[in-house]
């Protein structure tokens, strides 16, 4: 019986107008008035899923959950910290430098701030800053090493993103054994700890609630849900998820223009 439904918020629990569809908040209140656990699950920080928890009616409470910076972070939607494993700066130093060899903008999110290093700051780190409500700030390298570092991004045009990791993949090589690379858009390229991923966050929840893969439903569209997709017993893709999310997933839903989270929950998880 599925107990946990974790859901990715953009392109997934949010329609392309980045809103909530009526058709959504009346799946989740049905899934949480059974009693299961919906947990969003994003890369965003928590200042930019809280007006989307108040919506749905799960902020503020000591006995719902929020998965954070693609797995970083676990807490509790009343801001108590379960889980938590952040870059450090010796990390971020070769990250932002593997950044300036490979002509990508670089940046670190938390939940105060967006730090950028590169004086010529990129138009997506701009908007990231704007999509999530969070300040964006400049600070040099020297100046981070006291700032705490859920993830980092590398962030550029799509196909600037996509030809550097093509044709410098010598280049990321080195660091694929100490960091997972996640494509969570076609312009971001996100960057945690190995050990720290958006299914690893989910296990460690279930297991604090006494549960199991067997009783968790993941649904999401990009590379950054894939491994929370491959964990559940139950994976769901979007109708606009990339080519490996579906492979991955048991069921294929509809695109999230068309009410696809609500389409898989009354479908796959409502009594």
């Amino acid at each position: 019986m599925i107990k946990i439904i974790a859901i990715d918020i953009d392109k997934t629990l949010l329609t392309s107008q980045n809103e909530l569809a009526p058709a959504t908040v009346k799946a989740i209140n049905a899934a949480t008035a059974q009693g299961i656990k919906v947990v969003l699950s994003t890369g965003r920080p928590l200042i930019g899923v809280t007006d989307y928890l108040q919506q749905l009616g799960l902020d503020q409470q000591a006995t719902e959950y929020v998965i954070t910076f693609n797995g970083a972070v676990v807490a509790t939607t009343a801001g108590k910290v379960l889980a938590e494993e952040a870059l450090s700066y010796a990390d971020y130093t070769e990250l932002e430098a593997l950044a300036r060899r490979v002509n990508l903008h670089f940046q670190i999110e938390n939940n105060e701030h967006l730090y950028t290093a590169n004086r010529d700051i990129g138009e997506y780190s701009v908007y990231e800053s704007s999509l999530v409500h969070i300040p964006l700030s400049y600070r040099t390298p020297e100046e981070m090493r006291t700032i705490e570092m859920p993830k980092g991004m590398y962030i550029d045009q799509p196909d600037l993103l996509t030809a550097a990791l093509e044709q410098q993949a010598a280049e990321f090589a080195p660091y694929q054994q100490r960091f997972n690379f996640m494509r969570s858009a076609p312009f971001f390229l996100e960057v945690t700890r190995k050990t720290v991923n958006k299914g690893s966050a989910v296990a460690k929840l279930a297991e604090q609630l006494g549960l199991t893969a067997a009783n968790v439903m993941a649904i999401g569209d990009q590379g950054n849900d894939l491994s929370m997709i491959e964990y559940a017993g139950t994976g769901v893709a979007m109708g606009n998820a990339i080519a490996s999310v579906k492979a991955a997933a048991q069921h294929v839903t509809t695109d999230n223009d068309h009410d696809g989270v609500a389409q898989a929950i009354t479908e796959l998880a409502l009594n």
